[in-house]
């Protein structure tokens, strides 16, 4: 039978929605053939009877992964070419998860952006002055009101003619951002069900969706969790932009950039010659991995 592709736009049940020439088939993976995630370009055979059979993932220009069961990651999302850190006054912005997002972005060949959102709020100097950093390490920012209708615009342009993904902590706003975006996304949502046949798609699965504007965005209420999944002590600092001049004029190779003797990316915090809030929050960071 001949072989299409397509691409995996949702998990449904047991399913795999894949889209393909405009239609939507629900399909099976081959036996043994990895995860798939949603935003694979995929080979398949379509079914006359029943569902069709995914035969293989066609390569990847990226893959977000996050933590499963054991020592075990789950992909999240594959060929995405910019994320969108989102993140607000309220809840208070965790700037130790943006770093972290950031960090595994530079690991990942995956460009980050960050949206500040809910700019219908009063401004937080605080907040103010960390952003500045950012921005002076070449990050870009848009500053948005999903409520309000504010930035949204800009923000449209840029998600055009690529795959995007927001991120970030519970409560920013990713949703009202989404449906801003998609105004007709409970209908797109209501259609792939009725097409697949599975009941109602829940909001757990990550689901891609095509913008009006031109651009999918990669819609995935899990994604706040996806962790530091897959890098070591040297890869979490060479995804702090600023270190990495630094990291090369280290003493030791290996240095860890904790209390080692030489160490050049400490001395820079401590000199201000990098932003010390952020390297405060690299050894943060580094406790939560495992030490070899």
């Amino acid at each position: 039978m001949e072989t299409l592709q397509g691409q995996v736009i949702s998990h449904l049940g047991k399913g795999i929605a894949v889209e393909s020439a405009g239609e939507i088939v629900l399909c099976q993976t081959r036996r043994k053939l990895e995860t798939v995630a949603v935003g694979d370009k995929v080979l398949f055979i379509p079914a006359t009877h029943g569902q069709g059979r995914i035969e293989e993932i066609l390569p990847r220009r990226s893959l977000l992964s996050r933590p499963s069961k054991g020592a075990k990651v789950r992909p999240v999302a594959a060929n995405i070419d910019k994320i969108y850190v989102v993140f607000a006054t309220e809840p208070y912005c965790d700037f130790l998860l943006i770093d972290q997002y950031l960090a595994i972005c530079e690991n990942h060949n995956i460009d980050a952006i960050l949206v500040f959102n809910k700019q219908d709020l009063p401004i937080v100097a605080k907040i103010e002055q960390e952003l500045s950093i950012y921005q002076g390490l070449n990050y870009g920012l848009h500053k948005v009101s999903a409520t309000h209708n504010r930035g949204l615009d800009e923000l449209k342009a840029a998600l055009k003619n690529q795959v995007s993904i927001f991120a970030g902590q519970s409560g920013v706003g990713k949703s009202s951002l989404t449906n801003a975006l998609l105004p007709e996304k409970n209908l797109k949502t209501n259609t792939v069900s009725e097409i697949t046949k599975h009941g109602r798609h829940t909001t757990t699965a990550a689901t891609l969706y095509h913008l009006p504007e031109g651009g999918d965005l990669i819609d995935s209420p899990g994604v706040a969790i996806f962790g530091l999944a897959g890098l070591n002590e040297g890869q979490l600092a060479q995804g702090y932009r600023e270190f990495q001049p630094f990291i090369e004029q280290c003493q030791f190779h290996n240095c860890r950039h904790v209390k080692d003797k030489g160490c050049a990316v400490r001395a820079a915090a401590e000199n201000g010659d990098i932003s010390l809030s952020r390297y405060q929050r690299f050894l943060k960071l580094r406790e939560k991995m495992p030490t070899d």
